[in-house]
């Protein structure tokens, strides 16, 4: 068994989100088949990116993360069925595991929206013992598995992100336009999604107010011109 994780692909930390989610959520369906599994990849709701993956990229996501011990495969039946080995790879407790999936489906989020979106997957007790888990996961002597992100203009809480698919890039990196880059020269692909994130809350954050300015417009009766 290797001794470090590679960085994951959006897809792969996707299929292990997935598989960590179900495994709570639906138990009699557990372990999954390949259909199952690509449904919950291209859920529309409760994901963050949204994605449209194949059967074909998923089971190679899948083959990629067997290589890592990560997927366990059972032929019981008629098809395959696939489960995570996240806890036993990772030398983490379910706790752990339930936040990291909810930050693989979901992205970036505050220690209080884990504690609301894990309800299903955990019920922690208060926002502390969620904290607690997260500091752990970010402090590992092995590597650390999550990290705290700065704090957004405007917000009361700062967010948290996953970094099995590599670590954001900083403010710093993208003004000096030196994006940081994996061993072959690419942009990796947790680079790529935290770029997208950053970019989906301030298009959010437009809409926001240019909503305030519509109905500043219509209270005062100006109109646009």
């Amino acid at each position: 068994m290797p001794t470090t994780l590679p960085v994951l692909s959006l897809l792969e930390s996707r299929v292990l989100g997935v598989l960590a989610e179900k495994q709570r959520t639906v138990p009699d369906s557990y372990p999954l088949t390949l259909n199952y599994l690509v449904s919950g990849c291209n859920q529309k709701s409760s994901r963050d990116p949204i994605i449209e993956a194949s059967e074909s990229e998923v089971q190679g996501a899948l083959d990629s993360l067997r290589a890592f011990s990560l997927i366990v495969e059972t032929s019981g039946g008629r098809v395959s069925r696939y489960g995570h080995n996240i806890e036993r790879v990772l030398h983490i407790p379910s706790q752990s595991t339930a936040l990291i999936a909810m930050l693989m489906l979901r992205g970036p989020q505050t220690a209080g929206e884990l504690r609301i979106n894990c309800e299903r997957l955990h019920k922690f007790a208060d926002i502390s013992s969620v904290e607690s888990f997260l500091i752990e996961l970010s402090e590992r002597a092995e590597g650390e598995l999550v990290m705290e992100l700065p704090r957004q203009p405007g917000s009361r809480e700062n967010r948290w992100m996953h970094l099995l698919c590599g670590a954001p890039v900083s403010e710093e990196s993208l003004s000096s336009n030196q994006v940081s880059k994996d061993p072959k020269g690419d942009v990796t692909v947790g680079e790529i999604a935290a770029l997208k994130a950053n970019i989906g809350n301030l298009e959010a954050e437009v809409r926001e107010l240019q909503e305030m300015m519509n109905k500043l417009y219509k209270e005062l009766g100006i109109s646009k011109s």
